[in-house]
């Protein structure tokens, strides 16, 4: 089995780094407006979560091997072997999924949020020993429940910062 890997949607990284974009043009026309520093310091907040969300979701990686499957987070990585896992179960609220990978002394979760989620449940059904892959998982990746309220929720921010930008450009005008 070659190693397969898959990453954040990236209809959502567009937006998540559009919102991240956006808000430093916002943040910098406010110093040079001379916008009130309890402004600037509000956005400076706003800014840092995305900011730190966008970072995260972009470098995040899970790759499935033939024997172990490892997650790449910002400055970290996580193996688990499969030989080693206790249980694959999932928790699905609405259509967000989360499938748990465990072991005596350690897990990963996983979200629906990964480019081919379907595809990424069915390498794990198929590489992980049976015995360990609850049935709620195998029903999932034959039909993997779609997410898009993150997105949603990603590209409101995009247009609410566009519109304070045009706001703010229309009165230094």
């Amino acid at each position: 089995m070659d190693i397969s890997t898959y990453r954040i949607r990236k209809s959502f990284l567009i937006p998540m780094g559009l919102t991240v974009v956006l808000g430093a043009v916002l943040l910098l026309s406010g110093f040079f407006l001379n916008a009130p520093t309890a402004r600037q310091i509000l956005l400076a907040l706003f800014i840092l979560p995305a900011v730190i969300i966008f970072v995260e979701s972009s470098r995040r990686r899970v790759r499935v091997h033939q024997d172990h499957i490892d997650v790449e987070k910002v400055l970290r990585t996580k193996t688990i072997n499969f030989n080693e896992l206790t249980a694959v179960d999932a928790v699905r609220i609405r259509k967000r999924v989360f499938v748990s990978l465990s072991t005596e002394e350690s897990f990963l979760i996983l979200s629906n949020g990964y480019e081919g989620f379907g595809e990424l449940l069915a390498d794990l059904v198929k590489t992980v020993p049976s015995g360990v892959v609850s049935d709620e998982v195998r029903r999932m990746a034959e039909d993997p429940p779609r997410k898009c309220s993150d997105i949603f929720s990603a590209w409101v921010a995009v247009a609410v910062l566009t519109l304070i930008i045009v706001t703010q450009l229309r009165s230094v005008m």
